[in-house]
């Protein structure tokens, strides 16, 4: 993977549409990046756009097009609601712009493919973030398989807990209809994207024969059709089959993203909200004292990780660590016409995969409500 440049190439002219909760991590990069100008920020919301664009040093606009023509942009960010997202990737891409789209960047990947051609007749490009990809966690774990201290991969389970259906969060007040209750697999459909590109990420050309996915509500709430989600996934590899499990519950408790991935001589685990990595892996001593080792290595990073812990509490930085990196990889990228950091290829697997897990259930059908 190429790295991040500091501050030598072309800076590119950016702007963002949407000022919801994660554009100011978009925005936060931008304004102190080395790779890109703000030139202006939009929003239908007069209050929340003049906010953006007073705290960032940009331009406010009330409509696209206002923007499009009176700030001129190379990129822009398109962080609005996902049913918005294919309209307005193509007007910015018909005024000669490269897109980063939020996820999901479409509702099913035959939109995708769609999506992906007009970008290439209109000669630029589109990125999807998948920013977990790109946490220091995610990245160890990549060394760690990529070293063959696991031995051949057979097993990668991605699981998140979040309360998603509770009367007091931003998903479950009945109040504050969010516009992701639209998604075909309502509030979890924001999240699966996640934990579909990171099962991806461990499985390289790994094709899935089985997706038997689970959808329930447990905990009976109308407006959230669903929220619990356990798929298991079989499938063949490169080097003999693969097993993977996508879990998601609002249910348990604490909150938790946990990437845990199994091999023929040990695992490794890392948990995205607190930092932690922990690995069961051949230790010297052999069988008979590996456990013992484990042991005393797993205490003393859990141990350790407590002030790692601490020190991102102190500088804000939470999970989405990982975004600074994508995007400045995305802009070296966009610079120079080499790859990008999130291929089409990419894009179009995880989101081939999102559908057959999301045809586990019908859009539209009354929540199943399990006692």
């Amino acid at each position: 993977m190429v790295e991040p440049e500091s501050g030598t190439g072309p800076r590119l002219r950016a702007a963002v549409i949407g000022t919801g909760g994660i554009s100011k991590e978009h925005l936060r990069f931008l304004a102190g990046s080395p790779r890109a100008d703000l030139v202006g920020v939009c929003d239908m919301s007069r209050i929340a756009v003049s906010h953006a664009a007073t705290t960032y040093g940009t331009t406010a606009y009330a409509t696209v097009d206002e923007m499009l023509a009176g700030a001129r942009p190379e990129v822009v960010h398109v962080l609005t609601p996902p049913t918005t997202h294919v309209a307005l990737s193509e007007l910015c891409l018909t005024a000669g712009a490269d897109v980063i789209c939020e996820k999901p960047i479409t509702l099913g990947a035959a939109d995708l493919e769609r999506l992906l051609a007009f970008a290439d007749d209109a000669g630029r490009r589109i990125c999807e973030n998948h920013n977990y990809r790109f946490n220091p966690e995610v990245l160890e774990l990549d060394s760690l398989v990529e070293s063959g201290v696991l031995g051949r991969v057979g097993e990668v389970e991605v699981r998140m807990g979040l309360p998603v259906n509770d009367p007091d969060g931003r998903f479950g007040d009945p109040n504050l209809p969010s516009p992701i209750h639209q998604l075909p697999a309502g509030v979890i459909h924001d999240f699966i994207t996640h934990l579909t590109y990171l099962v991806d990420n461990f499985t390289p050309g790994v094709e899935w024969l089985t997706v038997d996915s689970r959808w329930s509500n447990h905990g009976g709430v109308a407006h959230v059709a669903v929220d619990d989600l356990d798929s298991i996934l079989v499938g063949d590899g490169p080097d003999g089959a693969v097993h993977a499990r996508i879990r998601f519950s609002a249910l348990l408790a604490p909150d938790c993203f946990e990437i845990t991935v199994r091999g023929t001589e040990g695992y490794a685990q890392v948990e995205l909200f607190s930092g932690r990595v922990s690995r069961v892996i051949p230790r010297p001593g052999g069988k008979q004292l590996s456990p013992i080792v484990n042991m005393m290595v797993g205490g003393a990073t859990m141990f350790a990780g407590g002030p790692r812990s601490l020190k991102r509490k102190i500088m804000q930085q939470g999970p989405y660590v990982g975004l600074e990196r994508f995007l400045a990889l995305t802009y070296t990228a966009l610079a120079a016409g080499t790859e990008l950091p999130v291929t089409p290829a990419d894009m179009l697997a995880t989101s081939r995969l999102i559908d057959r897990l999301v045809a586990g259930r019908s859009v539209g059908a009354a929540p199943e409500v399990v006692s």
